[in-house]
């Protein structure tokens, strides 16, 4: 899994330019994917090198115009490849569970605090992903295949977010730190 074809994805979705294309990640890709403006940039500039996006052609060209892109068929095929691949799963790295494995060690002076930092903002998401799946996917317009794929991926972060939710709510009543 790669930036590239996080890229190709949203391009394929919607042409657009670097700038819209990052404002796209921060409010949706973003959630599952990150990356920050300077990857994304970085990145464009590879897959056009390798012929697998274009810049439209500019009306009246002007210079520091913003370039929007779109996919060539090269970076289709690529995609598709890619989606077809078989993948193993990587392990979870969470810095909150070595932390918390540390503290085993070392003393958990302020991990209460950490703890119900992490659950806010857990919350916090959880309720976004909600107020999204409220907003975009009524069930009367979940009938296309890309929409009830777009959704099966706001679910797996929505069940994400109820996990860590419970999870650290039980961590917390356990240590005795609500």
């Amino acid at each position: 899994m790669s930036l590239p074809h996080a890229i190709l994805t949203a391009l394929l979705e919607k042409p657009s330019s670097g700038l819209e294309l990052t404002r796209r990640f921060d409010r949706s890709i973003g959630y599952f994917w990150s990356a920050t403006h300077q990857q994304i940039y970085r990145e464009l500039g590879r897959l056009e090198q390798a012929g697998q996006i274009r810049a439209l052609p500019a009306p009246v060209p002007v210079r520091g115009q913003r370039k929007e892109y779109e996919v060539l068929p090269a970076g289709r095929e690529e995609l598709g490849s890619w989606v077809a691949r078989s993948e193993d799963p990587k392990p979870m790295r969470a810095a909150l569970l070595l932390r918390m494995r540390a503290a085993a060690v070392v003393g958990a002076s302020g991990l209460g605090a950490e703890l119900n930092r992490h659950l806010a903002l857990h919350r916090e998401q959880l309720d976004e992903y909600l107020a999204i799946e409220v907003r975009d996917f009524p069930s009367e317009r979940r009938h296309s295949e890309p929409d009830r794929l777009r959704h099966l991926v706001l679910r797996g972060g929505i069940e994400m977010e109820r996990f860590w939710v419970e999870w650290l709510t039980g961590a917390l009543a356990e240590l005795g730190s609500e």
